[in-house]
This record gives C-alpha cells, sequence and structure tokens, in this order.
C-alpha cells in the first residue's frame, strides 16, 4: 500500500459523531452544547408562560440568549493557557467595575448594583462570578497542592475583596455565589482538613456579629420569616406563601401552559424572574419540575466530566468551580421559591429573565468548552 492510500484511508482528526468534541473546525463539547441549546428552549418556553401579558420579555431574553451562545463560542476558541495567563485582566477590572457601581451606580428597591450606559444597563457584580473563580484557578494551580497556608491567606483576600464590594451594594445573594465559587476552587485544590475545620469554626464564632451589625433589617426579616411565614402573610411572608401555593396547586401534571392562577392573576410576585420555577410547578407540576431537574443534572454531569478530564491543574479546579456554581444557582434558586432557604435573589439559570446573568453563565460554559477541548488544540 502506498503511503498516499494509507493517508487517504486515515480518518481526519475529529470526524467522528462528535467530532472528539471538535466540531466543524470549532473548539466546541457538542453534548454540553446540545444540553445547553435543549435548556434554553424550555426556558423560553417557561418564560412565554409566566409573561403572557408581556411577550418582549421573550424576545429579549432571546437576544440575551443568542448574544450568549455567540460569546460561548467566541470563548471556547481561547486555550485554557490563554485564559490562565490572562486571569488577573477580568478580576481587575471587575473590581474597578464595583468601585464605580459604589460611586455613580444606579439603583432599584434600596440596591445600587447597576452601571447605566446610557444605551445598556448592566450589573457588574456578575462579572466577578467568573472572574474570582478564574483568578483563583490561575493563582493556585500554578502552586504546590494541597495550598500552603500563605496561598490559602492569599486566595480568601483574592476571594473576600469582591465579596464584600458586592455585600455593600447590597446584594447578598449574589455575593454568596462569588464566595461559594471561589471556596469550591479552594476545596478542590485540595484544602486541608484543618482549614475547613477552622473556618467552620470562625463562621459559627462570627454569625452572631454578622447578624446584629452586618446584615439589614429586611435581610435579618427574610431569615425570620423562613421560620415562620404566617407571622407576616401579606408582608415578608407573601412571597414565600404565594410561591409554595402555586407549586403545590400545580400537582402532578399541572394545570396546563398559561393556565396557572398564582401567576396569571399577578398573586405571585417576580414570576418570570426569581420565582420562575413556581410557574413551571403550577403549569407543568412535578413532572415538568423534575423534567427541567433532569436537564439541569445531565448539564452538570458533563461538567464534572469535563472536570475530570482536563489536562491541567488549572482546568480541574476551573472547570470544578463553575460546574458546582451553577448547581448553587440552582440549589438556592429552587430553595428559596420552595420555602427551605431565605429569598436572597437569585436567579434560575436558563430560565429567569435576566440579560447579564445569561450572558455570564454561558461565558462560563465557553471556558468549560476551551477545557475540554484542550486535547484537540495540540
Amino acid at each position: 500500500m502506498y503511503q498516499t492510500d494509507y493517508v487517504r484511508r486515515m480518518k481526519p482528526e475529529g470526524s467522528g459523531l462528535y467530532g472528539g468534541t471538535r466540531w466543524q473546525g470549532l473548539s466546541v463539547d457538542v453534548p454540553l452544547l446540545v444540553l445547553l441549546l435543549v435548556l434554553a428552549g424550555t426556558g423560553l418556553f417557561v418564560l412565554a408562560g409566566a409573561s403572557a401579558d408581556a411577550p418582549a420579555y421573550v424576545f429579549r431574553q432571546a437576544v440575551y440568549m443568542g448574544v450568549g451562545f455567540v460569546i460561548m463560542l467566541v470563548t471556547a476558541q481561547f486555550s485554557p493557557r490563554f485564559l490562565r495567563r490572562w486571569a488577573v485582566l477580568p478580576y481587575l477590572a471587575g473590581i474597578i467595575l464595583l468601585l464605580a457601581v459604589l460611586v455613580v451606580g444606579t439603583g432599584a428597591k434600596g440596591a445600587q448594583r447597576w452601571l447605566d450606559l446610557g444605551f445598556f444597563r448592566f450589573q457588574p457584580s456578575e462579572i466577578l462570578k467568573i472572574a474570582s473563580p478564574l483568578m483563583l484557578a490561575s493563582y493556585l494551580g500554578q502552586r504546590h497542592l494541597p495550598p500552603r497556608f500563605k496561598h490559602v491567606l492569599v486566595s480568601l483576600i483574592l476571594l473576600a475583596l469582591p465579596a464584600i464590594m458586592v455585600g455593600l451594594q447590597p446584594d447578598l445573594g449574589t455575593a454568596i455565589l462569588i464566595t461559594a465559587a471561589g471556596l469550591f476552587v479552594l476545596f478542590l485544590a485540595g484544602l486541608e482538613k484543618r482549614y475547613i475545620a477552622g473556618a467552620i469554626v470562625t463562621v459559627v464564632a462570627i454569625a452572631p456579629v454578622f447578624w446584629l451589625y452586618l446584615l439589614r433589617d429586611y435581610q435579618r426579616q427574610r431569615i425570620l420569616t423562613l421560620l415562620d411565614p404566617q407571622a407576616d402573610k401579606l408582608g415578608a411572608g407573601w412571597n414565600i406563601i404565594q410561591s409554595t401555593t402555586a407549586i403545590g396547586s400545580g400537582g402532578l401534571y399541572g394545570k396546563g401552559w398559561q393556565q396557572g392562577t398564582q401567576s396569571q392573576l399577578d398573586f405571585l410576585p417576580e414570576s418570570h424572574t426569581d420565582f420562575i420555577i413556581a410557574v413551571l410547578g403550577e403549569e407543568f407540576g412535578l413532572v415538568g419540575v423534575l423534567g427541567l431537574m433532569s436537564l439541569y443534572l445531565l448539564v452538570i454531569a458533563r461538567g464534572l466530566v469535563i472536570s475530570v478530564n482536563a489536562r491541567t491543574m488549572f482546568g480541574r479546579l476551573l472547570a470544578g468551580s463553575i460546574t458546582l456554581t451553577f448547581f448553587v444557582y440552582i440549589f438556592v434558586n429552587m430553595g428559596m421559591v420552595s420555602g427551605i432557604l431565605p429569598v436572597v435573589g437569585v436567579p434560575l439559570p436558563f430560565v429567569s429573565y435576566g440579560g447579564t446573568a445569561i450572558v455570564t453563565l454561558m461565558l462560563g460554559f465557553g471556558m468549560l468548552m476551551s477545557i475540554s477541548t484542550e486535547k484537540q488544540r495540540n
């Protein structure tokens, strides 16, 4: 057999069913892309049911998702080595933007969280959900693991700075997510048990100070309402009571698309944003909620597979943190809507209405794809 015949018979790299996760010349993880497309379509369908009287929400969300998918595909083309080398830039940019929010930011409902550019308003704290774990993964991925005390201390400082600044806006939900994303990096880096035990003791010790001096009145009220929502049925307990009523009234199969009473008659507040899972539960019942949760679990499973198979420690730390933070998004939102966690204003990924949140999520998934396709680059 001539060499030319042998070469002709060889399949080109990435010519399999999934192209070795490389698709049509792009660095794309096809299983993850398919799952995200299905999840995005499901989210738009649920949003259309939650905002039947305001179809503009669906159109704008579709535009945001389109922009997000483009950003994801572009981000996926950058190698993990490039992401690690320039991780400090988005982190510093995010810190500067948070400072700008504290000085010239615009507010709504008692919180100053946005920068208004005239033609566009965005929430800079969303950037730190990705920039913080990216920075910590870059820092720890270049050092001997498990991390030594000085490296743990530096990591905590890098993490505390944006978390505190976001907490001052105030935005407790986003501050929790930023903190969780960074702590996941530390945990995945092999944080020693003595550090974990010390952190638990410290949290317990400062909890009274946090309750008395750092939490605002409405934040304390949210926690108290969790314990007894019936104490203020028409005030602080209204959201939880209406959301649990909507979920319970859906039963096994639900009342049908756009047939829910709690959402369509405006008993349910924020039905197209933070409490949209209650709309799904009322319209499609337990079956609909389990279907959405199954999609989420498949995305999380794919992210963990990417993390385990990453070629570098940086890739493993970043992919694991992004995936676990995505899980926290889901857990916190569903927990607060179902009444097992305080209401902290965390959107449900791909389903709740919101431009900055969806674009940030897609940026993170683009990094996951970059890590997944690293082998095909080399």
